[in-house]
């Protein structure tokens, strides 16, 4: 008796050991045949963005004309349209600078001033310094304000010479 229960154990062992290997197999291809359907099934770009900008010439309301171009001694303010929510106002602010020292390195600075009614004074919002070498360049800065409407003005000044002020603009939201 013994050799018949031996027998049928081991055939029964054998048995569930080929259901096991079966199991594994069956749950190995199913995995794999998911994870490829899943890679395959990634949403693919519905379109292309392409972004752009276009300067906004500012046109100031005491004067009521456009800026002109870049020349030496004039700053011209142009807007950006920013798409961004909220209240965030991007400009470009172009000049012409001329060195009087070619071989040498003239420097710049920028400022970007901010009416105060309190004090009746412009004070100092954002402030860029550059510098070239050679004898003339179009220079440029894009300043940018955020959630601060009010009264502004950018003054450019480049060493050895006076500061230059754009008109007065303003930034609402």
């Amino acid at each position: 008796m013994a050799t018949r229960s031996t027998a049928v154990l081991a055939s029964g062992t054998a048995s569930t050991a080929k259901l096991f290997v079966a199991a594994l197999a069956f749950t190995g291809a199913y995995v794999g045949f998911s994870a490829y359907d899943t890679a395959n099934s990634a949403p693919h770009p519905a379109q292309t963005v392409t972004l752009s900008a276009r300067e906004l010439p500012i046109i100031s309301p005491t004067t009521a004309r456009t800026p002109q171009a870049a020349k030496p001694g004039k700053i011209s303010v142009s807007a950006l349209p920013v798409g961004d929510a909220g209240c965030v106002k991007t400009f470009v602010a172009r000049s012409v600078v001329i060195n009087p020292e070619p071989d040498h390195t003239v420097l710049y600075g920028w400022e970007l001033s901010r009416w105060s009614p309190g004090t009746n004074t412009w004070h100092s919002y954002f402030v860029n310094y550059d510098g070239f070498a050679g004898n003339t360049k179009t220079v440029r800065w894009n300043p940018s304000i955020t959630n601060n409407p009010g009264w502004y003005r950018i003054e450019l000044t480049v060493e050895g010479a006076k500061t230059i002020k754009s008109d007065r603009f303003q930034v609402s939201c």
